[in-house]
């Protein structure tokens, strides 16, 4: 190698993919040094970190995607002590003037790991909140699949032969699914239009009743994790285990990358932003943010509005002072941000010392 491309440190930049990962490599001036193609295995990982470590001392990598594509990097750059940074977006004005591929992509994560533009700190993802997560967005597959079950039921219900449809069009839903799911169609008859819609009842009944246990299975493990990690915060108004849950997904395992509570509210998409003009002065609602961790929060202030005379006296006092509902709105989700950011912010050194038991 020439020793001119050595640099006292130097910066790394990846593109993840599914199967492979494309690295640049930046000097201490922000030049580009030069990039290569890894596999998105193990040893390529390995093999990446020995090419960057050739050129110079690692400072700091960005990585595209760490939370998909870029996460089985993220995690062994960490476990190697190379501190990552998460790059969120591509330079736009760049990306018009010198177009797109691999490669480009590569040295732009690089560029804005140098200068620490579009760039965050990611989510460490090893421990119980990285659990929840996975248990959480299966619930949110099964609880889809089991709606998608009970939707064609009832359309199923609406066609189906005289006969069938008039003793099950009346009935509750529960009933309805058990009765259809002990039936015992004729298997051999299929090729009859009565037979076939009676199969068809007693399957998607038993599969919604599969994914109704599984569901049930799934809460359980939830909630068991939410107990363990924030029971504090389960017991403040109108906080159910499903806005909890998503609250601790949203804050991540490394909460402390957080600065202030002024950060979490803007993850969340419940920080004002200003649109004031000449005489005007007014906040709208942030479109930005987690937007599944604002929906959490809508719906906290909601219960809140129904159940706690403090909100329904804040939102009345707000509206008096010329704000919509909806801003009002908006600026007790801002609140309730901050008090549920300082109840975890507590919990913190709790979470961390927590091992997870088997």
């Amino acid at each position: 190698m020439n020793t001119s491309t050595i640099s006292s440190y130097v910066i790394g930049g990846v593109d993840t993919h599914k199967d492979i990962h494309v690295a640049a490599i930046v000097n201490d001036s922000n030049q580009v040094l030069s990039s290569e193609y890894f596999p998105a295995t193990r040893h390529g990982y390995k093999e990446m970190l020995k090419w960057m470590s050739s050129f110079g001392k690692i400072s700091r990598v960005g990585i595209e995607c760490s939370g998909t594509y870029g996460l089985g990097l993220l995690r062994y750059m960490q476990s190697s002590g190379i501190e990552v940074l998460e790059v969120t977006a591509p330079d736009k004005v760049d990306r018009r003037k010198r177009g797109k591929d691999d490669t480009i992509d590569a040295e732009n994560a690089a560029h804005a790991a140098y200068s620490k533009l579009r760039t965050v700190t990611p989510k460490t993802r090893d421990g119980m909140v990285e659990s929840l997560r996975i248990l959480k967005g299966c619930r949110k597959t099964a609880m889809a699949a089991r709606t998608v079950a009970l939707q064609m039921i009832r359309t199923s219900i609406v066609s189906s032969p005289d006969e069938i449809r008039d003793t099950l069009r009346h009935m509750t839903r529960m009933t309805l699914i058990r009765t259809l799911a002990s039936s015992r169609p004729d298997l051999t008859a299929y090729k009859n239009i009565s037979s076939a819609y009676r199969i068809v009842f007693k399957s998607l009944a038993r599969r919604y009743l599969e994914l109704h246990d599984e569901i049930a299975d799934l809460d359980k493990m939830i909630s068991s994790i939410v107990d363990m990690l924030a029971p504090e915060l389960i017991e403040q108004k109108a906080v159910g285990y499903e806005s909890a849950a998503q609250l601790l997904i949203t804050l991540g395992d490394n909460p402390e990358r957080l600065n202030s509570e002024s950060s979490f509210a803007a993850l969340c998409g419940v920080s004002p932003i200003p649109a004031s003009s000449g005489k005007t002065n007014r906040h709208r609602l942030n479109r930005g943010g987690d937007r599944a961790a604002n929906s959490a929060l809508h719906i906290i202030a909601i219960g809140r509005l129904r159940t706690e005379q403090r909100s329904k006296d804040y939102i009345k006092k707000r509206t008096a002072d010329g704000l919509s509902k909806m801003e009002a709105i908006r600026c007790l989700k801002r609140y309730i941000a901050r008090e549920i950011y300082y109840l975890l912010k507590n919990r913190n050194a709790l979470i961390n010392s927590i091992q997870i038991t088997t």
